[in-house]
């Protein structure tokens, strides 16, 4: 069984999750710039067995897409050029910025560190890791 990795894709910075080789646990990875995510991902690829893709999918309250779909769609349609055999869900990513926030207060983090916007992208990567996990089970 290999790994899901899940993509919480901005334009400037990407945080990525994974889980373990058993699919039970969902861990931080690292976050990248946008620029250097696919060199990255296609890295992790060549060295760890991957299952699985979730990406991120920004809705708006009312259920539209929102605007950052526009960097989102070209990265996952090259995505799909470089895995063609990693199936690719996306996952609604609503709520996971502020939830990325208060788990950083509840884990009881300065006010200088909760301001790390890398880290902030590592938690909401694992944040849509475990939606998904969780909606599976």
């Amino acid at each position: 069984m290999g790994r899901i990795l899940a993509i919480d894709y901005g334009q400037k910075r990407v945080g990525l999750a994974v889980t373990d080789p058993m699919q039970l646990i969902a861990n931080s990875l690292d976050t990248v710039s946008a620029h250097d995510a696919l060199n990255y991902i296609k890295g992790y690829v060549e060295r760890e067995q991957v299952d699985k893709f979730v990406v991120g999918l920004p809705k708006q309250m009312n259920g539209t897409d929102s605007q950052s779909m526009q960097y989102i769609t070209p990265f996952v349609k090259k995505m799909r050029e470089m895995f063609p055999n990693i199936e690719l869900i996306y996952v609604d990513e609503r709520f996971t910025s502020v939830l990325a926030h208060k788990t950083m207060l509840d884990g009881g983090l300065k006010k200088k560190d909760r301001q790390d916007k890398a880290l902030v992208d590592r938690i909401s990567a694992t944040i849509i890791l475990q939606t998904y996990m969780e909606s599976i089970r």
